[in-house]
């Protein structure tokens, strides 16, 4: 059992990952776009986004084993990439629905930059970033990842520190029921923090940079870093 205040406070007391330029300008990019303040607008854009990826390196798996399916060590190192980038995104989606569903239960609306033009935009461009990352550098595309994963953690751990009355409210949603068993909404954005340190793991793993994971008690097992 893993124990989420003593988890979200670590991450608080942890510094953030040394971020490279790219990631910087990409974190600076989306607080112009949704303020620097966090709210669960800017909380939905950040999981509206951070599917893409695993996407995009889905894709790119495929259209590499189906070239070269007779070359069964690539074949293998594809399936691990595939295996853990379909359990990424659909936790990420999980965070959206779960994210969404606390906004309906405020009764708060949308912000603007989750029109469908505004963010239809930009998805299209992230898509192209991942794309062409992966095309360029698979591992580098794995890095920048984890930087995203990093920043993703410290959000959610930051929100649940500058929100108290989360921990006063009870998980009503039988949609979040379905994310996890909690009793109050602290907990489930304790428990996203948690799910993107897991995701900033293994994306440090798959780049070749396991020196980076945060280990804790009762995180699950990391993947074998293909060769």
């Amino acid at each position: 059992m893993v124990d989420l205040k003593k988890e979200h406070k670590a991450t608080l007391a942890r510094e953030r990952f040394k971020y490279t330029l790219a990631a910087k300008f990409f974190f600076i990019s989306m607080d112009i776009v949704a303020g620097r303040k966090t709210t669960l607008s800017k909380i939905k854009l950040l999981e509206i986004l951070a599917s893409i990826p695993y996407r995009a390196w889905e894709n790119r798996q495929y259209k590499r084993m189906t070239c070269k399916y007779k070359k069964e060590e690539l074949v293998n190192k594809a399936n691990k990439i595939m295996h853990w980038g379909r359990e990424a995104q659909d936790n990420e989606y999980s965070h959206l629905l779960v994210a969404n569903e606390k906004m309906k239960e405020d009764n708060m609306k949308e912000a603007w930059y989750l029109s469908r033009i505004v963010s239809c935009t930009m998805v299209s461009v992230y898509r192209l970033l991942s794309f062409f990352m992966a095309l360029f550098s698979i591992r580098r595309a794995f890095h920048f990842n984890g930087e995203f994963e990093d920043h993703a953690e410290h959000v959610y751990a930051k929100f649940v520190e500058d929100h108290p009355e989360l921990d006063e409210q009870p998980v009503k949603s039988e949609r979040v029921k379905e994310f996890g068993d909690f009793e109050n909404w602290g907990d489930v954005f304790r428990r996203i923090s948690l799910d993107e340190r897991d995701h900033r793991n293994n994306s440090f793993v798959f780049s070749g940079r396991p020196e980076h994971v945060v280990k804790y008690e009762g995180m699950p097992e990391l993947p074998d870093m293909p060769e």
